[in-house]
C-alpha cells in the first residue's frame, strides 16, 4: 500500500458531556490510515470505535487532539464528500427501489439524470446486484440490503468507505460470503476502509491492519500489520497463520480488560 496518508490522529480525544457527569469515549489515540489500506477496528462495546469513525466523517467533534482526513479538516472532507458511510442497518428507503436507494446521494449532489444512471448500473454491477436495480427493499435478504447499501456509499465514488459493523446482524454463512466479496470489491477499487467489527475472525481475515480497541475511556491496545497475502479465500481461517493473529487480537483485548 502506499505511503500516502488519508486519516491521522494525533492524541485524539473525545469527552460527551451527559447528566451523570463526563464520559470519555476516546482517549489519546494516535492512528494513520494509509491510501488502500482495509483497517479494522475491534474491541468491546463502549471503547469509541463507532465514535472514532464518527468523528473521521464530522458527525461528532473531538475535544482535544487532532485529526484530519486527506489533509483536511474532517468538515472539510464532509463538504468535498471524501468518504461513503455504510451503517449497522442498511437504511434504505422501502419506497425508493434499490436503483432510486443507490441515486440518493447523486440526486443530492446534483448529477445529471444520464449519469445517476450511468453510476447506479456500475456500481450495481460491483456489489453483485444487477438486474436487481427495479427491486424494493422489502424484496431483497438482509445480505442483499446491506451490499445495496455499500453500492449507495460507493455510487459518488469517494476514495474511502466507513463501515460501522455492516453485517453484524447477518446469519454466520450469508456474513462469511458478504465477507468474501467485500475483499474482491476492495481489490476491485482500491479504496481505503475503515471497518468496525466485534468478530475476530471477520477482523482477520478482511484487514490489511487490526486495531484493537479497549473499554472506555477508547484507548488503542494494538495495531497489528497482517502477514496474510491478499488472495484469501475463507479457508485461510484455519491455517497457523492466522490463527496466530486472532490469538494477538484476543489477548489484545484481554489486555484492555473487556471483561472487566
Amino acid at each position: 500500500m502506499s505511503g500516502e496518508k488519508v486519516i491521522e490522529a494525533n492524541g485524539l480525544d473525545l469527552v460527551f458531556q451527559t447528566n451523570d457527569g463526563p464520559v470519555h469515549a476516546l482517549k489519546d489515540v494516535n492512528l494513520s490510515v494509509n491510501k488502500g489500506d482495509f483497517v479494522s477496528f475491534i474491541g468491546p462495546s463502549g471503547c469509541g470505535k463507532t465514535t472514532f469513525l464518527r468523528c473521521v466523517a464530522a458527525l461528532e467533534h473531538p475535544t482535544g487532539g487532532g485529526l484530519s482526513v486527506n489533509g483536511m479538516s474532517p468538515d472539510e472532507a464532509r463538504r468535498k464528500r471524501a468518504y461513503g458511510y455504510v451503517f449497522q442497518a442498511a437504511g434504505l428507503y422501502p419506497w425508493r427501489t434499490i436503483a432510486n436507494n443507490i441515486k440518493l446521494p447523486l440526486e443530492i449532489m446534483g448529477f445529471s439524470r444520464a449519469e445517476q444512471d450511468e453510476r447506479v448500473n456500475k456500481v450495481l454491477q460491483l456489489v453483485d446486484l444487477e438486474g436487481f436495480g427495479g427491486k424494493y427493499p422489502w424484496q431483497l435478504s438482509g445480505g442483499m440490503q446491506q451490499r445495496a447499501s455499500i453500492a449507495r456509499a460507493l455510487a459518488f465514488d469517494a476514495d474511502l468507505l466507513l463501515m460501522d459493523e455492516p453485517f453484524g446482524a447477518l446469519d454466520e454463512i450469508v456474513r462469511d460470503h458478504l465477507n468474501e466479496q467485500l475483499l474482491a470489491l476492495w481489490k476491485r477499487t482500491q479504496k481505503t476502509i475503515c471497518f468496525v467489527t466485534h468478530s475476530i475472525p471477520e477482523a482477520v481475515y478482511l484487514s490489511t491492519r487490526i486495531v484493537v480497541m479497549s473499554p472506555r475511556p477508547g484507548r488503542i491496545t494494538d495495531v497489528i500489520d497482517s502477514p496474510l497475502p491478499a488472495d484469501r479465500p475463507l479457508e485461510i481461517r484455519d491455517t497457523p497463520e492466522f490463527l496466530q493473529i486472532a490469538h494477538r487480537v484476543r489477548e489484545g483485548l484481554r489486555a484492555g480488560h473487556s471483561y472487566d
